[in-house]
């Protein structure tokens, strides 16, 4: 952990957030300046600040995780797709890795990497779509 990472004092619970998925080595949260709603980011509980820092035993639970958000976003929420993306430093706004998981849509206005920012309505909808995706993660699960 580090003591300044904003990511290591959500993983810790010092700060709080849409928490939407965890085990042992990753915990997923809503972005909260998301692209759409839905947007996740799956991040190791561990400080690593980019993929290269990462230790080759752990590239597959992150990436598990991260196939598992996906099938959420897009069952859960009804998505056609998703959007995968990984920034290393350049554009990285917290260095601590993480995968973004953003739903899509056709026509739904991302193109290339602009990327206007969707914030939620309220607060209600946060968690509305928090326990979407919840639910959804339980059905892929079981």
């Amino acid at each position: 952990m580090s003591g300044s990472c904003v990511f290591c004092k959500i993983i810790s619970g010092e700060i709080p957030s849409h928490v939407v998925y965890q085990d042992d080595l990753t915990l997923v949260f809503l972005d909260n300046g998301p692209l759409f709603p839905g947007h996740c980011l799956v991040a190791p509980k561990k400080h690593f600040e980019t993929l290269s820092d990462l230790p080759p035993n752990l590239t597959e639970p992150l990436f598990e995780t991260a196939k598992l958000i996906c099938r959420a976003v897009e069952q859960g929420l009804g998505a056609a797709g998703s959007f995968v993306a990984i920034n290393n430093r350049i554009s990285q706004s917290v260095p601590h890795l993480h995968v973004h998981v953003v739903p899509r849509r056709p026509k739904d206005g991302m193109k290339g990497f602009f990327w206007p920012r969707r914030p939620y309505r309220d607060e209600a909808e946060a968690v509305d779509t928090r326990e979407t995706l919840i639910a959804a993660i339980e059905k892929i699960r079981s």
